[in-house]
């Protein structure tokens, strides 16, 4: 089981797991199977999934008996023993409904998209919210998910200008991902639309709307349920 599992130390408390190269569905399924796993065995260990790799953070006063390379030893021995046995996939995941009012001035690169496809806007438009994705990980700015899953008729590259500011909520491909700002950031994906719903507050018991491992599904929606939704979202 598990097999291909690497392990790497990554500083004095930190671990590296490698479950391959490559930015897969299946790779990353079993990269959060492995980090649900880990969190539910082993009391304190921080775990963060990235495409391919999870990285364990722990207390090395928890883990060392002295010997300042026991630490890993020990750690790397109790992770094999707690996924010895465990699934390789997660099941029983949220599903986050992401309402998206696409193109317009809500999603500029739409028609571009569309071209660099050969593909009609509305075609683009029904094959980006068809998929089911994943929340394949959190990075680049607080609560932006990388989300695989596009169909891959749709992968463009990035634009060859990125934007200095690119609005909150904007929904966006870059390469053979997409993704969604969470604030006003700048960023060189290709945006094709925009969704009223608010991904990372601070201020909220939890920040960030998405989670690893989360399925999202995007929803196309027009202006005016675009502005209810935008309005039941300021009043929260």
């Amino acid at each position: 089981m598990w097999p291909a599992l690497q392990m790497e130390p990554l500083a004095e408390d930190a671990l590296l797991l490698r479950f391959g190269e490559a930015m897969e569905l299946s790779i990353n399924a079993r990269v959060h199977a492995a980090a649900a796993r880990l969190q539910e065995r082993l009391a304190g260990i921080e775990c963060v999934p990235a495409y391919a790799s999870l990285l364990l953070r722990f207390d090395l006063a928890q883990w060392s008996d002295g010997d300042p390379l026991s630490s890993h030893r020990r750690l790397h021995e109790a992770v094999l023993a707690a996924l010895q046995d465990g699934p390789e996939t997660v099941h029983g995941t949220r599903e986050v409904d992401i309402p998206v009012l696409y193109g317009g001035v809500a999603g500029p690169d739409l028609d571009d998209v569309a071209a660099h496809t050969g593909l009609s806007v509305a075609q683009v438009i029904a094959r980006h919210s068809a998929a089911r994705y994943r929340v394949a990980m959190l990075g680049f700015a607080p609560g932006f998910p990388y989300l695989l899953g596009l169909d891959p008729a749709l992968a463009v590259p990035r634009r060859g200008d990125p934007r200095l500011s690119v609005p909150a909520g904007s929904v966006a491909i870059g390469g053979i991902q997409t993704g969604i700002y969470p604030q006003a950031l700048p960023g060189g994906w290709q945006l094709i639309g925009r969704t009223p719903r608010v991904l990372f507050d601070l201020a909220a018991a939890s920040p960030s709307l998405l989670r690893p491992g989360d399925g999202v599904r995007f929803r196309a929606i027009d202006p005016d349920e675009y502005q209810r939704l935008a309005a039941a979202e300021s009043r929260r």
